[in-house]
């Protein structure tokens, strides 16, 4: 190879550059990296092989001007919820063949870090957002969809502008609260997410359980045991819970939190105090995460399905984005509950 055809190291590899090393034209090095119709085995061979040698990478901004840059903003409010990584490894298989890249926006629990957050994404051109039960507002969210291809996984209200991956919360609840009632509990208390006010969602993922954990209460009876404690899905929130609950006057005999990284909080508390997971006190978590399987934590959890949501949320941003544009879906994941070692009969009261 002549060494005047090789670009110099410090220089950006163009498709010319790519179409001069393969020895074909610069349509075809276009039609091998978009998987056009037409192009031959050994064509796309030659080209591909010139890709690597030359460490080509398409510039985003160009593409962006030629109407897509192949980037998909995700965004989440922290990265330290292990329910996220089970969508995003949904997300990236479903991507994993394709030439989109999924970026990360991790925003903070803030309506409005989350909004610039948003804005940031649609301002850098991304082809489409996956927004991961969004606390900024349903004007904002609506007004990012009109003009750029959207799917909002976790809120339930519908819409026409965008798609929506949801779970049956409320069955999920209903599976908890039978389980622990078939235990004999009664004083079974919810750790829920606050939410933010005047955001205009009427059915967050923590409403619709809330709602499902409190008619499962009356469906037993128990309307008057039904507690609920708002606090933030984190470890932290749910360590101040576990603490509230656990030294109230008439503590609960069972716990279940809408998140799994939240009943680690609780399980924290009711170790600090000197209780004992099951023997003082059942613990019901949210999302079958791995932490939940751990030899040492063996938490009673209700399985999403996170996985499965994060590749249905891909493949229906795809769909937009690639040019569906005729209606809105919704697709609705039914929980089931994995029953483990942090759930028994209760103990002298």
């Amino acid at each position: 190879m002549d060494p005047a055809a090789t670009p110099r190291q410090n220089k950006r590899v163009t498709i010319t550059d790519v179409a001069r090393h393969a020895g074909v034209s610069t349509a075809a090095v276009s039609k091998v990296m978009r998987n056009a119709y037409g192009v031959s085995p050994a064509m796309q061979e030659r080209v591909k092989a010139a890709i690597a040698e030359l460490g080509y990478r398409p510039h985003a901004a160009a593409r962006g001007m030629r109407g897509r840059t192949y980037t998909i903003g995700v965004l989440l409010d922290n990265v330290r919820n292990a329910f996220f990584a089970d969508i995003l490894d949904g997300i990236r298989d479903e991507l994993r063949r394709s030439e989109y890249t999924v970026l990360i926006g991790a925003a903070g629990f803030a309506p409005d870090e989350q909004a610039r957050t948003i804005r940031s994404m649609v301002d850098r051109q991304m082809d489409g957002l996956i927004l991961i039960a969004p606390g900024t507002s349903r004007e904002e969210v609506l007004a990012t969809a009109a003009s750029t291809p959207t799917v909002v996984l976790g809120h339930h209200d519908g819409s026409d502008t965008h798609d929506s991956v949801v779970d049956a919360d409320d069955i999920g609840a209903g599976l908890v609260v039978d389980h622990l009632v078939s235990l004999g509990h009664r004083d079974i208390a919810l750790v829920s997410a606050p939410g933010t006010k005047a955001n205009q969602w009427r059915r967050t993922p923590e409403i619709v359980l809330t709602d499902g954990y409190l008619e499962a209460m009356e469906r037993h009876g128990l309307a008057e045991h039904a507690r609920v404690l708002h606090a933030a899905y984190s470890d932290e929130g749910g360590f101040k819970a576990g603490m509230t609950l656990l030294t109230a006057e008439n503590p609960p005999t069972a716990v279940m939190t809408g998140a799994d990284v939240a009943a680690l909080g609780i399980y924290r508390a009711a170790h600090e105090l000197g209780l004992r997971i099951p023997d003082d006190l059942s613990l019901v978590g949210y999302n079958n995460t791995a932490l939940a399987a751990l030899a040492t934590v063996q938490l009673t959890s209700v399985d999403q399905a996170g996985h499965m949501m994060g590749s249905t949320a891909a493949r229906m941003l795809i769909e937009r984005v690639e040019g569906r544009r005729d209606r809105a879906m919704q697709t609705t994941m039914t929980p089931r509950l994995v029953t483990r070692g942090s759930t028994a009969q209760p103990q002298g009261r």
